[in-house]
């Protein structure tokens, strides 16, 4: 049965468009865009902020077109007079309660509300009279969260909700309205998971991830210290938006060349890491499954995810592999195996890490993340910072050449690669683990079933006689619906690749801000996702068992996967925080 269209007018333009369908959406099917502030398509749907009022025929008040649905024969006017004077004066009252330091400020440049008051003309504040003081809280490692420049859209406590943590919300009412968490307890106080999507739909300012940028600086210019970059898989098919390049473009060598030209005494490529976790991890598996250890195994890689298992089910922390992430075991091999290959003292090692997730800068403050009292990873900077620190270093971005990372640590399969994006993780691990189970190669490496950005994927195979199911999940709300399976005894999978942000690292909560207006019509997730599968396929090397290097370090330095050496440096443990 075909679906109701519904006739209508967008400023004279005639459009067709499903039953259903509001007023904002037949707007841009026209070619028309309606300004928004707190909408987000899918997630923050509340009609709160009223700068997308716009005038229909016969109405005796401006409607809302974010939620507003069409009707046959409507006329829409979007841009009259009286839709234009409302917009100005909701953003003058906006602009009359909010802290403006434009200048120094994160977001300038990249900021909705000051686009939208370039574009209508607010240069100054036309309303004055009481202003909100709120104490910054800087409780955390991994995030700042400033109400002075909220302006109550709400998106952040709707990202909040869509991750299934809801640790912030709106308190009192009227002008003393403001985001917070239970209590008025600081955020390090309550179960906050450090994913950082709160950041990362924020329109103006008011969140951003703890800045590391100085620390880096410093260590940089101390003659004393040698200091070590690593970047994560993702980061190199996002760091081009912060340099005007489209989404989902694979900047991996131009990155490598600025990192170079910042000073850092080497630089590697954390893929390289990511082989090493599979290789635990892979026989870890294989081994529960030969042993009868706890199944279903959950991958332990994402450090937003551990923490919400910690705090939410902890009874569950027996399935979590205990492999460190890629960002810890490449810390852990560079001051242990690298250290004592370049006679250097790992105290003397400054590790950064360059990561697509504020959870990373929790991460590296956790118990069991250390050797002989030395941090695995010292300083954690997210793609933003990174895209800040190359502006601040004077770096000319667009114009360098690409160059490769530095060797020998700076090898990483495609299977390493693809550890950014949901399903990666799960099928990388099953590249390996196939091959061991059957000691055959295998002829097709592509494990599509476990690929894309559906929230739960599951899928089936027949391994050396024996049927392997496994589940991919992103979103902690994807995450919690196969926790409660497991907790229930009714999941029969055998392993569990979880990554707390929807998508995977490719949308981490350190990654380059997409605007409202490109979030809500061009799938991100997808292009940068895309990025990295093309890099997988065009890859000679996509195996994790095959990386030479990972070879080489097993032989000379860990022995085998999972041995007593490779336990003491390259695992951790968990702990309760319920």
């Amino acid at each position: 049965m075909s679906e109701k269209m519904i006739n209508l007018s967008v400023n004279g333009m005639k459009v067709s468009v499903k039953e259903g369908t509001t007023i904002l959406e037949a707007s841009r099917k026209a070619g028309i865009r309606v300004p928004t502030l707190c909408y987000l398509k899918g997630i923050n749907e509340i009609a709160a902020c009223r700068i997308c009022v716009v005038e229909v025929k016969n109405a005796r008040s401006l409607v809302t077109a974010c939620v507003y649905p069409v009707t046959e024969g409507m006329e829409v006017f979007t841009n009259s007079e009286r839709v234009i004077k409302s917009r100005k004066m909701t953003l003058e009252l906006v602009l009359s309660d909010h802290k403006k330091e434009c200048l120094s400020c994160t977001r300038s440049g990249n900021c909705e509300l000051q686009t939208l008051a370039n574009e209508y003309g607010v240069d100054e504040a036309r309303f004055s009279g009481a202003k909100s003081n709120y104490e910054i809280d800087k409780s955390t490692d991994w995030l700042v969260r400033d109400n002075n420049k909220c302006i109550l859209c709400k998106r952040c406590v709707a990202a909040c909700d869509n991750q299934h943590v809801s640790v912030i919300g709106a308190i009192n009412r009227g002008f003393d309205t403001h985001i917070g968490c239970d209590f008025e307890k600081d955020l390090n106080d309550v179960a906050c998971v450090a994913c950082g999507q709160c950041i990362n739909v924020c329109p103006t300012g008011a969140l951003q991830e703890k800045d590391n940028i100085n620390d880096v600086i410093s260590a940089i210019a101390d003659p004393s210290k040698h200091v070590v970059v690593a970047t994560a898989p993702a980061v190199r098919v996002a760091i081009g938006e912060e340099f005007g390049y489209e989404i989902g473009t694979n900047q991996e060598g131009k990155m490598a060349a600025a990192l170079r030209r910042m000073g850092f005494d080497r630089v590697f490529d954390i893929n390289f890491s990511a082989d090493l976790t599979i290789m635990e991890e892979a026989y870890e598996f294989l081994g529960r499954v030969q042993n009868g250890g706890v199944l279903p195994m959950f991958t332990s890689c994402s450090p937003g995810w551990v923490r919400f298992l910690e705090h939410y089910y902890p009874e569950l922390i027996p399935n979590l592999s205990s492999c460190k992430s890629p960002q810890q075991m490449f810390g852990a091999v560079i001051k242990t195996y690298y250290a004592e290959k370049n006679n250097i003292d790992p105290k003397d090692i400054v590790m950064v890490g360059i990561m697509p997730c504020t959870a990373k800068k929790f991460e590296i403050t956790r118990a069991d993340q250390q050797d002989n009292g030395v941090s695995d990873v010292d300083i954690v900077l997210t793609t933003r910072e990174l895209a800040r620190l190359i502006k601040r270093k004077g770096v000319d971005f667009k114009n360098l050449k690409s160059e490769s990372f530095d060797n020998p640590l700076g090898v990483g399969s495609g299977a390493g690669l693809i550890f950014g994006v949901t399903g990666g993780v799960m099928e990388a691990a099953l590249r390996t683990a196939v091959e061991k189970l059957t000691g055959e190669e295998l002829q097709k490496l592509d494990f599509s079933d476990v690929r894309g950005l559906e929230g739960i994927k599951e899928a089936k195979y027949e391994v050396a006689g024996m049927e392997v199911k496994v589940a991919v999940a992103s979103g902690l709300k994807n995450a919690k619906t196969l926790c409660d399976l497991v907790k229930a005894g009714k999941a029969d999978y055998h392993f569990i690749e979880i990554m707390c942000c929807p998508g995977g690292c490719i949308n981490g909560g350190g990654q380059p801000i997409v605007n409202a207006d490109l979030r809500n019509t061009v799938d991100h997730k997808a292009l940068r996702g895309n990025a990295l599968y093309a890099g997988d396929a065009a890859m000679t090397l996509r195996k994790s068992h095959e990386n030479p290097e990972i070879q080489a370090l097993y032989k000379e330095y860990f022995g085998e996967p999972n041995s007593h050496k490779a336990h003491e440096v390259l695992h951790t443990t968990y702990v309760s925080r319920k």
